[in-house]
């Protein structure tokens, strides 16, 4: 008991404003973002563009994941997997995050703003629009489908770096964010199969607390099967090679197992280890895209 009240009296460091930023989330959009860029340029991205581009999409996305620890406190401290961060445990104060939030990502979006261009600064303010307010606010506590609407606003980091690039939106870049939105449900509802009592005890109403888990397993499946088909799109419009599709119908068959395994398996490490390999497979998937856009190039018209 000591302990607790003593600890929600611990100063805030800057490891709880960093753990604030989500970094891990934070990292892996950095990654389809620089996918992005690289996709976009048929030669090396400019040193500029590379770092200032993805500074500001990093403190944008960091923003937008300190607000969601802003709005979701109360929810967080409820719940074992958020209950030690740190707005959550109080070391944090609300003052401190909002002013947290708001110089990051104004800063961020200056610096895009400024150094990159408007439509990327726009697109980000838009995301952070999506994500922070939209859906923390309102979809997480209206709609079971919350994670399917709401998973248009986090798709679009390799749209980032492709506007930062190119300076305008194109089909590649659209791509890009429809493989991540597809991506969405089965990666989060494995987790939210998991975690369905959490999600229950604070009247959060994720699709396992509606509809049941062999609901969402089956949704799951039927989302794997678009993720599939959408992840070999690239392929299919000359935008990438066979080594590119090589690992997508091998990432996918490895995603479809875990989907099936949800179904027919009882074992219950098996949501969870689904949403671990689902982030192994968006990470693998997007280095796949880079290596072959080295490697095996094509002439893909941006434009």
């Amino acid at each position: 008991m000591n302990h607790t009240i003593s600890s929600k009296l611990e100063s805030a460091t800057w490891r709880d404003f960093l753990e604030m930023c989500k970094p891990r989330v934070v990292l892996l959009m950095l990654l389809c973002s620089l996918v992005g860029m690289f996709l976009a340029s048929e030669n090396f991205v400019p040193l500029e563009v590379l770092i200032l581009g993805n500074l500001g999409i990093a403190l944008v996305a960091g923003s937008a994941a300190a607000l969601n620890h802003l709005i979701d406190s109360r929810i967080d401290a409820r719940m074992d997997r958020t209950k030690n961060r740190p707005m959550a445990q109080g070391r944090v104060k609300p003052l401190q995050g909002t002013i947290f939030v708001t110089v990051t990502g104004a800063f961020g979006l200056a610096i895009l703003a400024i150094f990159i261009n408007p439509l990327t600064a726009w697109l980000n303010f838009g995301s952070w629009l999506g994500y922070g307010v939209i859906y923390s606010i309102y979809l997480k506590r209206l709609t079971p489908q919350n994670i399917v609407i709401g998973g248009l606003f986090g798709a679009a980091p390799p749209l980032f770096g492709w506007t930062a690039v190119t300076g305008s939106i194109d089909g590649g870049g659209l791509i890009l964010v429809l493989i991540i939105f597809a991506w969405t449900p089965p990666h989060f509802w494995a987790l939210a199969i998991d975690r369905k009592e959490e999600y229950r005890d604070v009247n959060v109403p994720m699709l396992p607390v509606t509809h049941g888990e062999r609901y969402t397993k089956l949704h799951i499946l039927l989302y794997t099967l678009i993720l599939i088909i959408c992840s070999v799109l690239p392929y299919l419009i000359g935008m990438s090679n066979l080594l590119y599709l090589s690992s997508a119908i091998a990432l996918g068959a490895g995603f479809m197992f875990w989907a099936l395994l949800l179904i027919f398996s009882e074992r219950k490490n098996v949501p969870f280890d689904t949403f671990r390999y689902s982030i192994f497979y968006l990470a693998a998937l997007f280095v796949a895209l880079l290596f072959d856009h080295y490697f095996f190039p094509v002439t893909y018209m941006t434009g």
